[in-house]
């Protein structure tokens, strides 16, 4: 099978635009998650987020358009045969939380033509909705595409927004904070939304060289899994995500030691959590290793939000070192001696990022320096 390589990447959120703006205002451990406007409080016990200011949609678009041109137009041209993944998952949330009194500019599945169209692509691609996982699932599918040479080069992009729909559904699963979002923290009580969007573009070594771009990083495995437990709720042993974190390193040829870093799915959940402290457990014993969640920084960006915490993990190789997980003051006991409000240096080779999200899914990303 083919190399694959991330060559291009942008992401925005609510701590601002671009990875190096990101990264700098996250190892600082600082934080976007404030109160909200967005949805009346009474209709969720609170209204905490993590949103991106200025967002100003262009005529005929909404505020997902807006939020993904802060990355398709950073990221700049890609090759016009290359596949468009879009892996946004609530394009419409707008148009439904006004009862139809806006305009709904696509049905979801058209913002993968409508990015398509920004780049100069040809086209072709797929849309994935995959809950909370589709970005890394995206990154999945594109990453395996290249590797069996199906294409050259592979664009996966999502974009989504903080609403009050979105908002009102997770406070119907009791699953929001009305106050700090705490990853892993041993009094965490929920987690919060956040705007964000990211474009990552995934290429072999040919289409690389032939375009003269960087290689930043090389996507060494992937494995996607489902625990089958139940509509929302995690499998409380972390069986599926531990079989996804299987598969990867599997695929990648690394063994638990091989690993020098975790970037968690971490939303502050108690379920969530403790499912993947559990995962991690079954897969890695009681080795200490940097583990970390961005989340309680930028806030839960949904179908973006994996295509975010690859695009930091990369970012993370290249630093040999891992953001403090902004919110959590005091670990629980699985997260000790793993879980840090400060920044933790690691070898910078090899990191395992993942995502779950509801319908029991997982995915999980092996990424290695570039040169490795």
């Amino acid at each position: 099978m083919k190399a694959v390589y991330v060559v291009k990447q942008e992401i925005a959120t609510g701590l601002g635009d671009g990875v190096a703006q990101n990264w700098d205002r996250l190892a600082r451990g600082e934080s976007a998650v404030a109160v909200a406007d967005a949805w009346p409080a009474e209709r969720t016990g609170g209204r905490v987020a993590a949103v991106i200011s200025g967002l100003s949609p262009a005529a005929g678009e909404n505020r997902v358009c807006a939020s993904a041109r802060r990355v398709l137009d950073r990221i700049g041209p890609v090759p016009p045969a290359a596949f468009i993944v879009w892996t946004g998952l609530k394009g419409n949330a707008e148009y439904v939380e006004s009862g139809g009194r806006i305009p709904m500019p696509f049905l979801p599945e058209h913002y993968r033509r409508w990015a398509a169209g920004l780049l100069g692509a040809g086209g072709r691609g797929l849309d994935i909705s995959a809950a909370c996982a589709s970005s890394t699932v995206g990154l999945a599918i594109g990453a395996q595409k290249i590797a069996l040479g199906q294409c050259g080069a592979v664009l996966v992009c999502a974009a989504d927004v903080v609403t009050g729909f979105v908002a009102a559904g997770f406070a119907a699963l009791k699953a929001l904070t009305a106050g700090a979002c705490r990853p892993f923290d041993r009094d965490r009580d929920g987690m919060c939304v956040g705007d964000g969007a990211a474009a990552i573009l995934l290429a072999d070594a040919k289409t690389a060289d032939d375009l003269k771009l960087d290689r930043l990083a090389r996507v060494a495995g992937w494995g996607i899994s489902n625990d089958a437990n139940h509509i929302t709720g995690p499998a409380r042993d972390g069986r599926g995500l531990a079989a996804a974190m299987a598969a990867a390193m599997e695929m990648a040829g690394a063994r638990p030691d091989d690993i020098q870093a975790f970037c968690a799915h971490g939303t502050g959940t108690v379920f969530n959590d403790g499912m993947e402290l559990a995962a991690l457990d079954s897969v890695f014993g009681d080795r200490l290793f940097p583990v970390f969640s961005i989340k309680g920084a930028i806030g839960h960006t949904l179908g973006a939000a994996g295509g975010i915490d690859a695009a930091i993990s990369i970012r993370a190789l290249a630093e040999k070192r891992v953001p403090p997980t902004a919110g959590m003051r005091t670990p629980e006991s699985k997260a000790r001696g793993r879980v840090s409000d400060q920044v933790q240096a690691f070898g910078g080779r090899t990191l395992l990022t993942t995502n779950s999200g509801f319908g029991g899914i997982n995915a999980a990303l092996v990424l290695c320096a570039a040169g490795k």
